[in-house]
């Protein structure tokens, strides 16, 4: 029998583990998108009382589609909160933090687990990771988060999670951010210092163009100069002018030009060999890149 004094210890990494603190199945769940360093799983929920609970990741989650204030009631690490929530504020739960939540009417929420060694490694940019851990926070609305929260599910509605580039930056964005501003040591600054080598450079651009089909990852490209994944973006943007995954997908539409002029095939078949999940994936980053469709540009030919 479950002592109920007791908090659910809950891994939110696993699929359907959510089951344990809500009534519903979230509508959308990155669990099979084999992102590492952050979760994420889109819910709609009714009118409920969660169960105490725990989990080993850092937790936030976002209000979205909220058309009016809507009331919540919390428990964080034994302090009671009562606020009205409005769209775009958050509630921030350190890991191993026991906390439950009441609500009185259906709403929808965007639920990000952030894995603490990943976390962890990001303050190693700032100073003694073992010095900087998030700060729970009930209902607080920022910006930033928001925004990271929105384009993390609709890259997952629209790619299938497939860029794993894309997501590394999104999340390593965000650690960055949190230990900023919600952790225990704020508003540090990085000791981010000294350039990419031309060789250095050349030796990742080199590996982008020779593998555009795969499914790159931040941790893949930061290994070849041999640096960490946050200060590598901070590197790769200092030297080109742009993220690292945006440069890769301007490397997949210029491939994907040249092709539809070198080899007989098909858009899907171009798509895939470029590295893009799927026909309109493609469709959509070279049309912003091009101003047509690839169809509209193959057949001005």
């Amino acid at each position: 029998m479950v002592n109920p004094s007791k908090p659910i210890k809950v891994d939110l990494s696993k699929e359907a583990n959510s089951l344990q603190i809500f009534p519903c199945l979230p509508l959308l769940s990155s669990h099979r998108a084999g992102w590492d360093s952050i979760h994420l799983e889109y819910h709609h929920q009714p009118a409920y009382k969660t169960p105490e609970s725990c989990a080993p990741q850092h937790l936030i989650a976002i209000q979205t589609e909220v058309s009016s204030p809507r009331q919540v009631e919390g428990n964080l690490d034994g302090r009671f909160h009562s606020e009205q929530f409005g769209e775009g504020d958050f509630l921030l739960i350190p890991a191993n933090m026991t906390h439950s939540a009441t609500w009185n009417t259906e709403h929808n929420f965007i639920l990000l687990s952030l894995e603490p060694k990943y976390f962890a490694r990001a303050a190693y940019e700032f100073i003694d990771p073992e010095r900087v851990e998030p700060i729970s926070h009930f209902l607080k609305s920022d910006q930033l988060i928001y925004q990271i929260g929105l384009v993390l599910k609709r890259e997952l509605e629209t790619n299938a999670g497939c860029n794993s580039l894309y997501v590394e930056t999104m999340a390593n964005a965000l650690f960055v951010h949190l230990i900023r501003h919600y952790s225990s040591q704020k508003n540090l600054r990085s000791g981010y210092t000294g350039s990419l080598s031309k060789f250095e450079l050349k030796q990742v651009i080199d590996y982008i163009n020779s593998h555009l089909e795969h499914n790159l990852s931040l941790a893949e490209l930061s290994a070849i100069v041999r640096r960490s994944p946050n200060y590598f973006c901070y590197l790769f943007k200092e030297a080109t002018g742009i993220p690292p995954h945006q440069y890769v997908i301007q490397r997949r539409v210029e491939r994907a030009k040249q092709l539809l002029f070198q080899e007989e095939l098909t858009l899907t078949e171009i798509a895939y060999k470029v590295g893009f999940a799927n026909q309109g994936h493609l469709n959509r980053h070279f049309k912003k890149r091009f101003g047509v469709t690839p169809s509209q540009m193959r057949h001005r030919s």
